[in-house]
């Protein structure tokens, strides 16, 4: 059966390569795959970003970052928190901290996706997609 929620096709593709230590992960692309990477890149999570391939088959490259001699990933928790069957939306003052403010959670708002810190700075809530730490 084919995945019909694509960003947690690429959250488990980011996921299965960091915990392989592979130093890249590709992942279809999309408006919404593009601004979740440009957030985990901001976020220092992921390294570059590149793009491949041309029309329907765009497949984004996203660098993975690794830390020390020993190259542990450093994305050790991926979680999807809002599915298509389950959406969940938070305002401005219910937007989590995601392990103490050391995690990230992706939010989807009006004004684009971001990372909560943003979206509090920003006094905007929406669909929290993911927490990432």
């Amino acid at each position: 059966m084919a995945n019909h929620d694509p960003i947690s096709d690429m959250l488990t593709r980011i996921r299965n390569a960091s915990e392989k230590r592979h130093q890249t992960t590709k992942v279809p692309a999309s408006r919404m795959a593009r601004s979740i990477a440009k957030v985990l890149q901001q976020e220092g999570f992921i390294s570059d970003i590149s793009e491949e391939g041309e029309g329907v088959l765009t497949t984004l490259v996203l660098g993975l970052k690794y830390n020390g001699k020993h190259r542990l990933p450093i994305i050790r928790s991926v979680q999807r928190v809002s599915k298509p069957g389950l959406r969940i939306y938070k305002n401005t003052r219910q937007l989590p901290k995601v392990l103490g403010g050391l995690g990230v959670a992706i939010i989807s708002t009006s004004k684009g996706v971001m990372s909560d810190r943003d979206a509090r700075k920003q006094g905007v809530g929406g669909e929290v997609l993911c927490y990432v730490y």
